[in-house]
């Protein structure tokens, strides 16, 4: 996630660059800092933690006569939360100061190309090789060395840089990552989202992707990537502080699950290089304790239960090792059978949750290898646990998880992967070719995100039942059951979640004529069956609601409503799979009047028993 900040204009800017930092605190909250042109050098103050370390470290720093800068407030993907890992990051000379969101996919190639030409490094992110890309390129024109800079990275990314010979100038790019303007009088801000400049202007620009911005107190210029001129509208936003921190959503469900491709894509990137194999750096297990595993516990609640349920079927396809799964309170109050060779997941957003956490302690204790797949860095997860797994999703504030659990999905994908390659149950061919399809998930997503109808249409013919039942195989089963806690958690409607098979042996006594049955039926190795299912859910009167591969026409004749997802491989398809189904279980619950972000009875961490 991360969040960027930038002004420049008459002003004394410090304050209200930590002031648009603590707006954007909910996207990175590792680790802060502010570059500061003051006196004709660039100041640097930078703290781990959150915003109170920064703003302690600003007490007494002498930037106050500062008209320009950049603040930054980080989501660590590449390198630990640390004073030399936090943004922003200078250039050798000390002449350029740069702030990144996003991820540089090729950054160790072109760090070990610049170190080759005489750049050293003070940091271990990604993020440094920009400020010492801009310094190469560098020839007085701070524009064309942005220009040049982007041109030689891969991946996304939002980036604003300033340069000490230019006191008024801040240059700005993104691709695939937000980047807006705050046009004032005499000043203009940039930002990754609205509320960071919006108690000062309500003026706002967007740029667009593969665009590049400059920035003056005079003026803000656009241009695409050759250097020409782009018109641009500015934009009045009507938007009161709670629906500003929405981005313009109108809930932040609502703004989460549209944010998952770029949590998608966050939790993926570098950890599956082009060059080939899965890398885990984080992990802290070593590849010869990992050979050795002969077995897998998953534990975790709700929501987590559901992806590590996901990740049963991917490891025991990928790495071939039995797998158990168990949910979390259940697993502390069993006696189960662990030793060395035990490996045991515990899967948890926050880090926090109470009996995730017990049930590691528990694995610990009798011998087992301990990993946590958490969300949040420091959490307690992370202390209990011998490896960790991080998802790189951000803060979601919606007590109902959408984003987290993609990343969730993700993570266990990740884990697999390497647990084959570790035990050679995958050659590297079979791993490139499955990575390659991993990657393009965000975009098929994104894609689908934007061009998606079908769920609010449904919904408006359904919202009024009382009872939905939900139906799933193999893979589609987490799915079936995920979409099912969401209608449960946000709409109040009760629902049953069943593995297909197992319908017959009880819930479909629950069906009636008109009953609604969610199927996930996407194509793969049990579709026949499930076919089969929804023909004896008709026979019963019921409608069959189906989430069905895209160019699937045969579905079409036993479905009442469908869902169509982007085609993928079945063991990739539940990170598609889920998302019309959070929509679905979100537009009903709009439609019930319901509060979707905070349902009742819910928290968002559960550190109880």
């Amino acid at each position: 996630m991360c969040g960027i900040i930038a002004y420049t204009g008459k002003r004394q800017c410090k304050e209200l660059l930590y002031q648009g930092l603590r707006k954007l605190e909910y996207r990175g909250y590792d680790s802060a800092g502010l570059s500061v042109l003051s006196d004709g050098n660039i100041e640097l103050v930078r703290a781990v933690g959150n915003l109170d370390s920064l703003e302690k470290a600003l007490v007494g720093d002498g930037c106050t006569g500062a008209r320009l800068g950049l603040g930054h407030t980080r989501w660590a993907t590449h390198g630990r939360p640390s004073v030399e890992n936090a943004h922003p990051h200078l250039d050798c000379k000390g002449d350029i100061s740069i702030v990144l969101n996003g991820i540089i996919e090729n950054y160790q190639t072109l760090r070990e190309e610049l170190a080759s030409e005489g750049h050293s490094f003070l940091s271990e992110t990604d993020a440094e090789v920009v400020a010492h890309l801009v310094e190469k390129y560098y020839d007085g024109d701070l524009v064309k060395a942005l220009r040049l800079s982007i041109g030689e990275i891969s991946g996304h990314f939002a980036i604003c840089a300033i340069h000490r010979a230019h006191p008024d100038l801040i240059v700005g790019a993104r691709k695939e990552c937000p980047l807006l303007i705050g046009v004032g009088e005499g000043e203009n801000f940039i930002a990754s989202a609205i509320p960071a400049f919006l108690s000062e202007t309500r003026d706002v620009m967007v740029i667009e992707d593969n665009e590049l911005v400059v920035v003056t107190p005079e003026g803000v210029q656009i241009l695409d990537l050759d250097l020409q001129p782009q018109d641009r509208e500015v934009t009045r936003v009507s938007w009161d502080a709670d629906a500003a921190e929405k981005g313009g959503y109108e809930t932040f469900m609502r703004k989460e699950i549209y944010e998952q491709p770029d949590s998608l894509a966050d939790t993926l990137a570098g950890r599956l290089p082009d060059e080939g194999g899965v890398v885990l750096e984080e992990l802290a297990i070593s590849d010869e304790e990992l050979a050795k595993i002969d077995k897998v516990y998953i534990v975790a609640c709700g929501t987590s239960y559901h992806a590590g349920l996901v990740g049963r079927y991917v490891l025991e396809n990928w790495a071939r090792v039995a797998v158990e799964l168990d949910v979390a309170s259940e697993f502390r109050y069993r006696d189960p059978v662990l030793s060395p060779t035990t490996l045991v997941v515990g899967i948890s957003q926050s880090g926090e949750t109470a009996d995730t956490l017990a049930a590691m302690r528990q694995a610990r204790s009798q011998g087992a290898k301990v990993l946590a797949i958490t969300n949040i860095m420091g959490s307690q997860a992370t202390r209990d646990a011998d490896g960790i797994l991080y998802t790189r999703a951000g803060l979601e504030i919606g007590v109902a998880a959408t984003k987290t659990h993609v990343a969730q999905i993700a993570a266990m994908h990740l884990l697999a992967l390497y647990l084959a390659q570790v035990r050679g149950t995958m050659d590297p061919g079979e791993i490139a070719e499955v990575s390659t399809e991993l990657k393009t998930v965000p975009d098929l997503m994104r894609d689908y995100l934007k061009n998606e109808a079908s769920a609010h249409e449904i919904a408006k013919r359904y919202y009024d039942q009382p009872f939905f039942l939900y139906l799933g195989r193999g893979v589609g089963l987490p799915v079936c059951l995920e979409g099912a806690l969401k209608l449960k958690e946000i709409s109040y409607i009760p629902t049953e979640a069943y593995a297909a098979g197992e319908m017959k042996h009880g819930p479909i006594a629950l069906l009636d004529d008109g009953s609604p049955v969610v199927v996930v039926a996407n194509d793969g190795h049990v579709y026949d069956k499930v076919v089969s299912n929804i023909e004896e859910v008709r026979a019963r009167g019921a409608l069959a609601i189906t989430v069905a591969t895209e160019g699937n026409e045969r579905i079409k004749t036993l479905s009442s409503d469908i869902m169509y997802i982007p085609r993928t491989s079945e063991m990739l398809s539940p990170l598609l799979a889920v998302v019309p189904l959070q929509l679905l279980a979100y537009y009903i619950a709009r439609l019930k009047g319901c509060n979707v972000d905070q349902p009742r009875n819910l928290a968002k961490t559960v550190t109880v028993e």
